[in-house]
């Protein structure tokens, strides 16, 4: 029985690379031609000479506020309730093509689901699992509002596995399901899986499900472990409401290898700037969906690219995978600090390796200080700092010099130490 999902998973890299760079310049001229939102954000590009991720990093970054900001904005004038970002709809929406179904994640932000089998790409993941043709997949995501039930459910069917609609809640009742179905398989979040594992022991129930694909929040080693002395082997995906899956955990479980309909870059908060591999920064992704193709999204989430390939033998880049958020704007004397004022001040010193600003000192009494790596400090550069600090952000700032290596490789460019006792 084969270890991989399809022949994708052991391109040769190079190969890949081709075939998505191509691809991204077509979808860049779909998004232009077939949604109003890109056809306005990305006025004046030649679509065609978006096929290098170099040429890919001039395009501005989309995140999320601003998505939900087009949303509101258009439902607000009676106009396309997905802000101009879906190229198909209904027939409120004019579209050509038609969704088969539409979700609310929190915002709220509306999503289509297009008529494509396995939509929203998660089989891939699924497989890396374990889960196989026959397996009956017990099934504990939502299948209400937001699309994580109608993902798995396709992504099950692709796979020719039977699925039971478990949804949220009613641990008894899923229980009893559980115990008289037994089930192979699991999807859901990593802790709904415990407390099925807990409640089990506590009433003297075997659970029959040995292997699990979990997402929708942090999975720490410590429960993967505690699942794993439960019998249960649980690998996690990353994927969003917007985009489907972006990433999947594998045997290997050395990060989190991407998917192949996705382009991934990490940036610095509050700025398009790609890192460097190892850098901790905002993931962001380009779908290469045609009916949703967001182009240069930005999850919010931080990760980091991982060197090398998976011991597994799949080919495509690796993520460390989710590390926290990169929406780090932090309230300080009654005004907010964004990090891109953050990222505003590093680009007029390029002696600067990384910045953090550090806000401390109790609620109402709040000390800031600005702290930056720099491999060679120039004379009176941390007082012309302050004065950068203070025209960007209308705040005084200690600042203080470091050597390169000095701060946390997290992400952070905004880090709120108060405390609030």
């Amino acid at each position: 029985m084969s270890e991989f999902y399809d022949a994708l998973e052991q391109r040769a890299p190079a190969e890949r690379e081709r075939t998505l760079m191509a691809a991204l310049a077509q979808q860049v001229a779909h998004a232009q031609t077939h949604t109003p939102a890109f056809a306005d954000i990305l006025r004046g590009v030649d679509a065609s000479r978006i096929a290098s991720r170099s040429a890919l990093a001039t395009l501005p970054v989309t995140r999320k506020h601003e998505l939900l900001a087009r949303q509101q904005a258009a439902r607000a004038a009676g106009g396309d309730a997905l802000g101009g970002f879906g190229a198909i709809g209904w027939r409120a929406l004019a579209r050509p093509g038609s969704a088969r179904r539409v979700f609310q994640s929190p915002g709220p932000i509306y999503e289509p689901e297009g008529a494509a089998p396995d939509y929203w790409r998660v089989a891939r993941a699924l497989f890396a699992a374990g889960m196989r043709a026959g397996d009956l997949l017990h099934n504990s995501f939502s299948y209400h509002l937001t699309p994580a039930g109608s993902a798995m459910e396709s992504a099950a069917h692709a796979l020719g596995c039977t699925v039971f609609a478990g949804g949220v809640g009613n641990t008894e009742l899923q229980l009893q399901a559980i115990a008289e179905l037994r089930p192979e398989g699991y999807c859901g979040t990593p802790s709904f899986l415990k407390i099925l594992l807990d409640k089990a022991a506590e009433t003297g129930r075997a659970l029959s499900i040995t292997k699990a694909l979990v997402s929708g929040e942090a999975f720490p080693p410590s429960l993967c472990k505690l699942l794993r002395a439960g019998g249960i082997e649980a690998l996690q995906c990353y994927a969003t409401a917007d985009v489907g899956l972006i990433a999947y955990e594998t045997s290997a479980r050395e990060g989190l290898v991407l998917g192949e309909g996705v382009i991934v870059e990490i940036v610095r908060p509050g700025t398009g700037d790609v890192l460097p591999e190892g850098e901790v920064g905002e993931l962001v992704v380009t779908s290469l969906n045609p009916d949703y193709p967001l182009v240069r999204f930005g999850t919010g989430d931080l990760s980091a690219m991982l060197p090398g390939a998976c011991p597994t033998g799949r080919t495509a880049p690796r993520i460390k995978g989710w590390m926290g958020r990169a929406d780090q704007t932090t309230k300080v004397r009654g005004m907010f600090v964004h990090p891109a004022q953050v990222a505003e001040i590093v680009r007029r010193y390029p002696e600067i390796v990384r910045a953090r600003l550090v806000v401390s000192g109790v609620m109402a009494n709040d000390v800031v200080a600005l702290r930056v790596e720099v491999a060679t400090a120039s004379e009176g550069l941390a007082e012309r700092l302050a004065h950068t600090v203070r025209d960007v952000t209308q705040l005084r700032t200690q600042v203080e010099l470091l050597a390169p290596g000095s701060l946390p490789n997290d992400g952070k460019v905004i880090e709120d130490a108060r405390s609030h006792e």
